[in-house]
């Protein structure tokens, strides 16, 4: 008799601290999705969520372990959500690249050429973790796991941090201004296929003007295992543009750029 008592205890006991648990990882999901959702709204609420397409001209720069490379060079790019991307490099704009879906390519004045898998695959997973992709994709899966990570700096700035894990168990990390919402951080993390170690990709954003009613970070900074990779200083920027003609269309580029 005294086991069954015992024994009913101790269950009593567990169930007690699951529920207790579980009310705990609610709340923590709860205040993930409220920090997202001021998120959203400081970015420009429904015109944001809405928009058709983003246009940006600015300046890059590249890095090597920190340390400046001497690659600068201009910019022009289309983006329109999910998965078609324009990017046009140099101010004569005769080296263009290309991604639709999963597919990316560099045009020249010799033609249409794949785009090597390493630079590929860099800007497919660069694009499949972005704010954007975060809200309007993984934040809309019921699989995703939502967990309020508490507060900590970026930018010098205090910031509520929220990591959201996919089905697959992927992440992404966001670190938002606490005061003004805006994003200041976005972290993920890709396994080398080659060498099977895990490597972190870090984007920051600084100095935001509203451009049309959207805060747009004119300097943005990639991080990879913490160092310093690219620097983009944007100078222009636009919203619900009319594409170039034939936008997305490699073949109808290529020809184009040859003549």
């Amino acid at each position: 008799m005294k086991k069954s008592w015992l024994s009913a205890i101790c269950v009593l006991l567990l169930a007690n601290s699951l529920w207790a648990q579980s009310n705990t990882q609610d709340a923590n999901a709860k205040r993930a999705h409220a920090a997202l959702d001021a998120m959203v709204q400081a970015l420009g609420g429904d015109r944001w969520l809405n928009l058709q397409n983003s246009y940006f001209e600015g300046r890059t720069s590249g890095f090597y372990q920190g340390k400046p490379t001497g690659a600068i060079g201009d910019f022009f790019s289309w983006h329109v959500f999910p998965d078609k991307d324009r990017v046009e490099l140099t101010k004569k704009r005769d080296v263009v690249d290309i991604f639709l879906g999963k597919e990316g390519w560099e045009i020249t004045y010799r033609g249409k050429l794949a785009l090597p898998a390493d630079q590929r695959d860099e800007f497919l997973r660069r694009r499949d973790h972005s704010i954007e992709t975060a809200v309007k994709v993984w934040m809309k899966d019921p699989g995703t796991i939502f967990l309020f990570d508490g507060q900590s700096l970026a930018e010098r700035h205090l910031a509520d941090q929220v990591t959201l894990i996919s089905p697959s168990n992927d992440s992404i990390t966001i670190q938002m201004d606490a005061e003004t919402h805006l994003p200041l951080r976005r972290t993920y993390q890709w396994r080398d296929p080659l060498y099977k170690d895990k490597n972190e990709e870090a984007e920051e954003y600084d100095n935001y003007q509203t451009i049309d009613g959207i805060p747009t970070p004119f300097a943005i900074t990639r991080f990879h295992n913490g160092d310093m990779t690219n620097q983009r200083f944007i100078y222009k920027a636009a919203y619900n543009v009319a594409l170039p003609p034939n936008a997305f269309d490699v073949d109808a580029t290529a020809a184009k750029i040859k003549k």
